[in-house]
């Protein structure tokens, strides 16, 4: 295989949450100057509207390489803070908000947004979580679809890599990451099953459509899938990196992973390895898949060979949860544009010190973070 056709395209979408700097709760209606600013001063990315309108989503422009990602995600993220900061908002950069209420919320007065909450309730409604997506760009079509199904084993490994959402609603979960628990609550989420080619996709979606479930890919929110709007595979399943460099981390990660099967040209055989071994195994390795995905939840690693001999978690710890009146007297942390680490604000005391910086600690606390 020639270099050119190893040539792997990358862009990243990043979603943010939009901070009160004093009370640190959420701006359930900011204004919409933030946005107007944001994309005035855009360049060669793209900035737009979330469900929930206390959320923005940054869209980096294609990039060539890790080092040319790395340095378009530093510069949305200092997009958005330096425009929230000129209407008095802060950004917070993680996955879900440690004391926020999710009923206090407001639908983006979007159509499509609109719909999915009418379609949805209560899911939808619930949804208070952010998420990194990862596109790269390689290939035909045929190929891409092998690729993401090969890449489907990697995928707990990256998300237990960037597990950012240990509080939800004023509660200490005891997951690093709670946001896929939430996410499960909306149909046609988690990995997908195996499949060969694009024909094989478009037969899936072309199925939800004629019985009225989807109007487009879009609405397929697997943990990898197809862009509906680009010629990529997206990666859905990570947590938001909190750190700038973690983000770069994991794309490096991901793009290094989608180079290798290609260059090794194993994409066709290995998706069909996966193809014949998941229709045969898939009923008996439910249950299994269940137990992985709660350790890199829970404990933000992958699983390694747990037995009934291994000794289980203090069970204390994990039912142990923070009150939502504990929760909501300390700050969340707030996203700078060259580190996007959590941080207490300037003359805070150090019993305020942030609930989002104490997540960004224990979120790293299991993950191989001295590899990278």
């Amino acid at each position: 295989m020639s270099e050119a056709d190893l040539t792997v395209t990358l862009g990243i979408e990043e979603e943010f949450f939009l901070v009160d700097p004093e009370t640190r709760d959420l701006v359930s209606d900011p204004d919409p100057d933030i946005f107007e600013a944001c994309v005035r001063r855009r360049g060669p990315h793209k900035v737009v509207h979330e469900v929930i309108r206390s959320q923005i989503e940054t869209s980096t422009k294609v990039c060539g390489s890790v080092a040319e990602a790395g340095e378009a995600l530093r510069e949305t993220r200092r997009l958005v803070v330096q425009s929230a900061a000129q209407h008095g908002v802060a950004v917070m950069a993680a996955s879900s908000h440690p004391f926020a209420e999710w009923r206090s919320q407001l639908i983006t007065p979007r159509e499509r947004y609109e719909r999915l909450a009418v379609t949805f309730q209560e899911s939808m409604r619930r949804m208070l979580v952010a998420g990194m997506h990862v596109h790269a760009g390689f290939g035909d079509p045929d190929a891409r679809i092998r690729v993401m199904t090969a890449l489907r084993r990697y995928l707990p490994l990256v998300h237990a890599l960037s597990t950012s959402s240990p509080f939800h609603a004023g509660r200490e979960t005891g997951f690093k990451s709670y946001r896929l628990s939430i996410m499960g609550a909306m149909p046609r989420t988690s990995m997908p099953g195996p499949l060969l080619s694009r024909a094989d996709y478009d037969r899936i979606v072309a199925a939800y459509q004629r019985m009225s479930f989807i109007e487009s890919g879009s609405e397929l929110w697997w943990d990898v899938r197809p862009s509906h709007d680009y010629p990529t595979v997206e990666m859905r399943i990570c947590d938001a990196c909190p750190r700038l460099d973690d983000a770069v981390g994991i794309v490096a990660l991901y793009a290094s992973l989608v180079r290798r099967l290609l260059q090794l040209g194993s994409p066709r055989r290995a998706a069909a390895r996966s193809a014949h071994g998941d229709h045969r195994r898939e009923s008996l390795a439910r249950p299994a898949l269940r137990c992985a995905r709660f350790s890199r939840q829970r404990l933000g690693r992958v699983a390694d060979g747990w037995t009934s001999k291994t000794t289980p978690p203090d069970s204390s710890r994990i039912w142990r949860t923070t009150p939502a009146s504990s929760a909501a007297k300390t700050s969340c942390g707030t996203c700078s544009p060259s580190s996007a680490t959590a941080a207490a604000p300037t003359g805070s005391s150090t019993t305020s010190a942030s609930v989002g910086w104490r997540a960004i600690r224990r979120t790293r606390r299991c993950t191989a973070w001295s590899t990278w």
